[in-house]
């Protein structure tokens, strides 16, 4: 057997066991991780400093941070999660016990990315916190390692084995059979992924990316708008899957654009980011390349300092890009902010729907109209250009934000996840729970009035189907009393009508 058959095999063999059902069990594990992230802190950003020059502060609020508040939401809730959730009845049932019991589904792989490499691996973790397969991205060297030597401390070694590799052994764990696939990163391979899963019909979750669109309007504070979109472009280097890939904004605020995000650039890391410990760098040589080859065919307006042995690029503005520009045909996850420009709100959304749904939508207004078109694409038409215009498009994308860029990612509560080419399924907080559970639907029944099921029952006669169709369509909260009072009913349709 190969490494990552056994490592399989080994997660397997201790679900089976059935202590991961345990739901005491799993909060122990989840207490175990936050204990790894209080002991192992400097552990964990001295490797993450050496993979992306993120600064100790950086990897705790961008990496870490978040992780402790979603361990904290499940410790406290995952009883809760986990409990049998009652449903409404119809009144055919309303005798009956009927509920939905989640269940672990079983062994996951989990796939992790290497532009938070903690944040995007362990946080699937915890929603599949019964069973789960790790594997880290081998592009981050020093943190894969870091994964591989602590997290067996910490928490089951066996119920959730780390494999760590490239290619190669991905393929091979592609080739296990597994109850979920969680995979975070590009597209291209998260075909491969599905197409792996399709073999043994396994369901997967595809947390993807893609050009994020960012729209500025011209009635808003642009100062503010800009401090705001620099941070989310040009945090972790711009490589984050819902950074601002592009602005949209109209010909007569370029300049001002341009201006502010350069104030904003300065102000968060100095007059030379190559020497700021909150500016990091691209993960390794060959995305330096793919970045740099997207400059070619556009204009410089701030920034395009870089180093090749030092994998820096400044962060950069571009001008007056075109929609065929080498930096528009594909998610540029780097440091490269490129504006376009459009008459208005009517261009910017005709111009986004051309392309695939995105993972996340910005939009800067001060008019609601404007700031709102997520809500404005279904509601009824109004004496305004723009909410007319929503009315006429039905955009889409994995999140949306109006005067704000990333902080949705933070928010345990919301979904997170794409649609069409930017992902499949979302995590968080509960919904990490649900997606990596089996929502199983149960019933009990008494072997008692047996008279009711006659209508069920051959041979049958329209009498028998105007009754069914009685106690089927109606679904009402009744009291006890009222159950009482139905009950009593029931038994006289069974013991005369039927």
């Amino acid at each position: 057997m190969s490494r990552e058959q056994q490592a399989v095999a080994r997660a397997r063999k201790a679900f089976e066991t059935g202590r991961s059902k345990s739901v005491e069990h799993r909060i122990r594990q989840l207490k175990n991780l936050q204990r790894l992230f209080t002991e192992k802190q400097s552990v964990i950003s001295a490797a993450v400093k050496k993979d992306l020059n993120k600064s100790e502060v950086g990897t705790q609020l961008y990496e870490t941070l978040g992780l402790e508040g979603e361990l904290n939401t499940a410790i406290n809730h995952l009883k809760e999660w986990a409990a049998p959730r009652p449903v409404e009845k119809n009144l055919l049932t309303i005798s009956d016990t009927v509920y939905i019991k989640p269940e672990p589904l079983g062994v996951v792989l989990i796939i992790g990315a290497w532009n938070y490499p903690w944040a995007v691996t362990i946080q699937p973790l915890i929603g599949a916190i019964a069973a789960a397969v790790i594997k880290p991205s081998e592009v981050c060297v020093h943190t894969a390692k870091v994964m591989e030597d602590l997290l067996p401390l910490y928490i089951d070694k066996e119920l959730y084995p780390v494999v760590t590799g490239g290619v190669s052994e991905t393929q091979e764990l592609l080739r296990q059979r597994f109850d979920h696939i969680f995979y975070t990163g590009n597209s291209v391979v998260g075909k491969l992924i599905m197409e792996a899963a399709a073999k043994n019909l396994t369901p997967v979750t595809l947390e993807l990316g893609g050009k994020s669109p960012c729209y500025i309007d011209k009635n808003c504070d642009l100062t503010i708008a800009c401090r705001r979109v620099a941070w989310g472009k040009y945090t972790n280097c711009g490589q984050t899957c819902i950074a601002p890939d592009y602005i949209l904004c109209e010909p007569s605020i370029q300049d001002r654009v341009i201006e502010e995000v350069k104030k904003a650039i300065k102000e968060f890391y100095t007059d030379n980011p190559k020497t700021c410990p909150d500016y990091g760098r691209i993960i390794n040589q060959r995305h330096f390349k793919r970045i740099m080859n997207m400059l070619e065919d556009s204009t410089v307006a701030a920034g395009g300092d870089n180093e090749e042995s030092d994998c820096y690029i400044a962060p950069t503005v571009l001008r007056d890009v075109k929609p065929e520009a080498k930096v528009m045909q594909e998610e540029i996850f780097g440091p490269l902010l490129p504006i376009l420009s459009v008459s208005g709100l009517d261009e910017a959304i005709k111009f986004i729907n051309k392309g695939e749904k995105p993972l996340a939508l910005y939009c800067f207004s001060s008019d609601n109209k404007v700031s709102n078109i997520n809500h404005c694409t279904h509601a009824d038409a109004q004496q305004s250009t723009s909410q007319n215009l929503q009315n006429d498009r039905r955009d889409s994308s994995g999140g949306f934000l109006a005067n704000d860029c990333l902080v949705h990612f933070s928010v345990g509560s919301l979904p997170f996840g794409g649609v069409g080419n930017s992902g499949m399924g979302c995590y968080h907080g509960k919904y990490s729970f649900d997606q990596l559970s089996h929502l199983r639907s149960c019933l009990i029944k008494k072997l008692n009035m047996e008279g009711v099921n006659r209508m069920r029952y051959p041979p049958h006669t329209p009498k028998k189907l105007g009754w069914a169709r009685f106690f089927i369509l109606n679904s009402v909260d009744l009291g006890w009393v009222g159950r009482m009072a139905l009950l009593a009913l029931m038994a006289v349709v069974a013991a005369v009508v039927l």
